[in-house]
């Protein structure tokens, strides 16, 4: 596999609603301005695109848009394809190929609590079903299934597409445990307060929810990161550290959407439900901290 196939700047793409249904327009025009930011991957229908609440044919339809709008440009898509059922993951995985997605993110089943071999047979299965690339997606926090070290390393030396994993454990020592026993596995951030220490411990990555207010920080501080100008990446990190620290002061995607609304980059303020607006405080918390930056519009 291509040694730079997949890493960099990449955006957890949020998803726009309006009156109810994902407003296609809006969506496009928030991938245009990943594009024109410097990110290298855009994701869509992750945890922070509310794929938990977004029927399949909808899940599809964003995968459609991202794919259509990053086309003709270097910006390529990780699409999100994974589920607590091991068909509905091939499902969408295979969709997200026949519609030229470069890669595959796949989560962790939630709720149903597999045992790490049942979690091997799970990810095994889905890469088999599809040639693209799959990078794993353990985030133990919401879904309550963790895939251990050595079930990560068992997938990557076994499965040829299975290239590494989104972890957002939150722990260095996790990350440095993967790396140490495996050097060649591609492990992405996937938490922004941590980015700086994850990339400068040989991260291939950051998938960031912040890239959707400050993408041209994000892509700067990875590419500092992945060009080895460690105090240049740390000081862009540190430079972060409030506004990463008030985009999860709920549950994600609420604080970043409710960023985006404030900087005037959503048109509505629209979650589904079980996902509600922040408090009146946690609005107020988001909106003070932006003002610490600038953030570049359409």
């Amino acid at each position: 596999m291509n040694d730079n196939f997949l890493q960099g700047a990449m955006t957890a793409i949020v998803t726009p609603f309006k009156k109810g249904k994902i407003d296609e327009q809006k969506y496009e025009e928030l991938i245009k301005r990943q594009i024109r930011n410097g990110i290298d991957v855009v994701v869509p229908v992750g945890t922070t695109g509310e794929s938990a609440t977004l029927n399949h044919e909808e899940h599809r339809r964003c995968i459609e848009i991202a794919v259509a709008t990053c086309k003709g440009t270097n910006v390529k898509v990780m699409a999100g394809a994974g589920s607590n059922a091991t068909h509905e993951a091939i499902d969408l995985a295979k969709f997200a190929e026949f519609q030229g997605a470069d890669a595959i993110l796949s989560v962790t089943p939630y709720y149903n609590k597999p045992t790490q071999e049942g979690l091997y047979q799970h990810y095994k299965t889905i890469a088999n079903s599809i040639s693209i690339p799959v990078l794993l997606y353990n985030v133990p926090g919401r879904t309550g299934c963790d895939i251990q070290p050595n079930t990560v390393i068992r997938l990557f030396k076994e499965c040829r597409n299975i290239f590494g994993v989104k972890e957002a454990t939150g722990s260095i020592d996790r990350c440095v445990d993967l790396l140490a026993n495996e050097p060649k596995l591609y492990l992405i951030s996937g938490e922004d307060a941590i980015n700086y220490p994850i990339l400068s411990n040989g991260g291939k990555g950051a998938i960031s929810v912040t890239a959707n207010l400050l993408p041209d920080k994000i892509a700067d501080l990875t590419h500092k990161a992945l060009n080895s100008d460690y105090l240049g990446a740390k000081a862009i990190n540190d430079e972060l550290y409030a506004i990463n620290k008030a985009l999860f002061c709920e549950s994600n995607p609420i604080p970043i959407k409710a960023a985006m609304y404030l900087a005037g980059l959503l048109d509505t303020l629209e979650y589904r439900l079980p996902l509600v607006p922040p408090s009146e405080e946690h609005l107020k918390l988001i909106e003070q901290t932006m003002k610490k930056y600038i953030i570049k519009g359409f």
